[in-house]
């Protein structure tokens, strides 16, 4: 009963997220007149139908897409790895993209004179796809020493090790390139989910709704993953096969959203732990579907608050994921031990 009443809570609290990111922002537009733009029945305001069709729109839809799918990236690499600090970006997926991008837009302009960022829509796709090149490129790199090593944390540091490597190129990089290559590329690892609309958006959301509901099918893996490899063994699961399934999941659910939106963090560390302090289980068929829900509503305030109304601009989306996530979660979790606390 309380798993369904939070349940039916976040995604009231979708709703109303997803309306105000529509009616907010530095212009206020009516929910009436948003209802009636998204219905075609307002044609007297062209200039609010083209604020929200082509603008909030598209942003609430990605925000709510991306959300979803870095929370259930992290709440797999926190199972696979039983690290409660793992995240999307642990396994050097994040650093993939970031590389692949910093030859795009760094790169390109020294050698060639023009950085590719700069041309516009080529230079958007041609970024989007340089960062799936990259994160898929170390994700095959992770998938084939999984087979080589035993421990998830021998792994685990060859990931952060990846992630190093990945940071260290993109400083050559930086130094070797011009002041305006570089401020586009940091503009770009701040993330964003403004950049994504027309068929961008449309392909994005279509990738990841097909995406989500695949990660739904490692559910039974990863409940029994959670009991320990011995018993999991003997349970019947290949141990080597799972980890493989759901590292690849996580890392092309993380690749995707980096490549559309940029290095956007903390959600997927963050999201897990509020659904398992809130939800009170570990069970992945609870754990994945709210890690979806909490994902996309958290999302949207993140977004809404980068759109401040009044402020003209963007504010950048990783230092609202901080700002708003850590104190949510650390008063969940401080709550969570102050109820252990009692109950003892």
């Amino acid at each position: 009963m309380k798993t369904s009443t939070y349940l039916f809570g976040l995604t009231l609290l979708i709703v109303v997220l997803f309306a105000l990111n529509l009616a907010v922002g530095t212009i206020e537009i009516p929910l009436k007149n948003v209802w009636l733009i998204l219905w075609g029945e307002d044609n007297q305001q062209e200039i609010w139908r083209n604020i929200v069709i082509r603008s909030r729109l598209p942003q609430a839809l990605t925000a709510m897409v991306a959300g979803a799918g870095l929370a259930v990236s992290g709440a797999q690499m926190q199972t696979v790895f039983r690290n409660p600090l793992a995240g999307p970006s642990v396994l050097g997926v994040s650093s993939g993209a970031t590389l692949g991008v910093g030859f795009v837009v760094l790169l390109s302009g020294s050698l060639g004179g023009v950085a590719l960022s700069r041309l516009g829509y080529l230079g958007d796709a041609a970024m989007s796809v340089a960062a799936i090149i990259g994160a898929l490129a170390v994700l095959s790199l992770i998938v084939w020493v999984s087979h080589k090593v035993k421990g998830n944390v021998t792994l685990l540091v060859i990931g952060v090790m990846i992630g190093y490597l990945a940071t260290a190129i993109i400083g050559v990089l930086k130094f070797f390139s011009n002041e305006e290559d570089v401020k586009a590329f940091v503009v770009w690892g701040l993330g964003s989910f403004s950049r994504v609309s027309g068929d961008q958006m449309l392909l994005f959301v279509t990738l990841m709704m097909i995406l989500l509901p695949l990660s739904m099918t490692l559910i039974k893996p990863l409940n029994l993953l959670l009991l320990g490899d011995g018993y999991a063994r003997s349970l019947g699961l290949s141990i080597k096969w799972a980890r493989t399934q759901v590292i690849c999941c996580s890392g092309i659910l993380a690749a995707i959203v980096t490549a559309y939106c940029g290095p956007v963090m903390f959600l997927g560390l963050a999201v897990p732990h509020l659904c398992r302090a809130l939800f009170r289980t570990s069970d992945h068929r609870i754990l994945l579907p709210a890690c979806v829900m909490a994902g996309a509503a958290l999302a949207l305030l993140c977004n809404l608050v980068a759109r401040m109304p009044g402020y003209e601009g963007v504010l950048p989306v990783n230092s609202v994921t901080a700002l708003i996530g850590a104190p949510i979660v650390a008063m969940v979790l401080f709550g969570k031990n102050k109820n252990n606390k009692i109950d003892e």
